[in-house]
């Protein structure tokens, strides 16, 4: 089993070090797929791998897909640039290679790094991905954001952590919702969705709840109420976004270029 590491990025230089050399280990090749970086970004791939490949933004899912194919090698390992191979990770990924792999794909649980601490609960873990499978056998589709991966079956489960630092603030958590809610209200408007009263006042409370009582996010600390509390935030922010699209009746613009 080879095994080609792909990664699309943009301005990550300060976290797509040690998701390279978290990889360095099990990686065959690595594919960069950078949308014209105005950081180090490209500079720190570049001492990693040669096949870094500088394409002009479109969106996640044609990304990942224009990446794949510059992948040579049967099997892609899909990380970015903010994730990490935790160790036990890397050693089930070792052990697959010197096998002829059983399944379609293999899921691993994500766990997110977040204001100082490992988060266990609130709906963030295990968040199992399915990012190990065979190049050819697979797509990526969705057009706004959480682009899904088509892939047939069986999945098998892996068990070593993708380890998250996803958000380095609230600050850039906040920054994040505002960009993210605009790519789902602009695919909610495109679906002809519309925004009722009871999505502005009772789905973003019923969502805090689910996430701080239910999922356990108050086992998280403090860092399980910000959690909780901007998972309700980002599910209001989106429905208002929609409404203002039909009032004013035009889209929002898409993720910048």
């Amino acid at each position: 089993m080879k095994l080609s590491v792909v990664m699309i990025t943009y301005n990550e230089e300060q976290r797509i070090e040690g998701a390279l050399q978290s990889v360095r280990g099990v990686a065959d090749e690595i594919v960069v797929v950078d949308r014209f970086s105005d950081d180090e970004t490209v500079k720190i791939a570049k001492r990693y791998t040669d096949k870094v490949f500088l394409r002009k933004w479109t969106n996640f899912a044609d990304q990942k897909n224009f990446a794949n194919q510059k992948a040579k090698h049967e099997w892609i390992l899909s990380l970015d640039a903010d994730e990490r191979l935790s160790s036990e990770l890397q050693e089930e990924i070792l052990d697959l290679k010197n096998l002829e792999p059983p399944a379609a794909g293999y899921s691993m649980p994500r766990k997110v790094y977040y204001l100082g601490r490992w988060i266990r609960h609130s709906g963030w873990y295990p968040d199992r991905k399915i990012r190990l499978f065979p190049k050819d056998a697979v797509h990526w589709e969705g057009e706004y954001v959480h682009e899904r991966l088509v892939i047939g079956e069986p999945i098998r489960k892996l068990n070593g952590d993708i380890h998250h630092f996803t958000y380095r603030s609230i600050g850039d958590h906040l920054e994040r919702i505002n960009v993210f809610s605009d790519l789902g209200a602009q695919k909610l408007y495109a679906r002809r969705k519309k925004c009722r009263w009871p999505h502005l006042v009772f789905l973003p409370l019923f969502r805090f709840l689910k996430a701080y009582v239910l999922k356990g996010g108050f086992l998280d600390g403090f860092p399980g109420l910000v959690v909780c509390t901007l998972h309700g935030y980002a599910i209001f922010v989106r429905y208002a976004k929609l409404r203002e699209i039909w009032k004013k009746g035009e889209r929002i613009e898409p993720y910048p270029n």
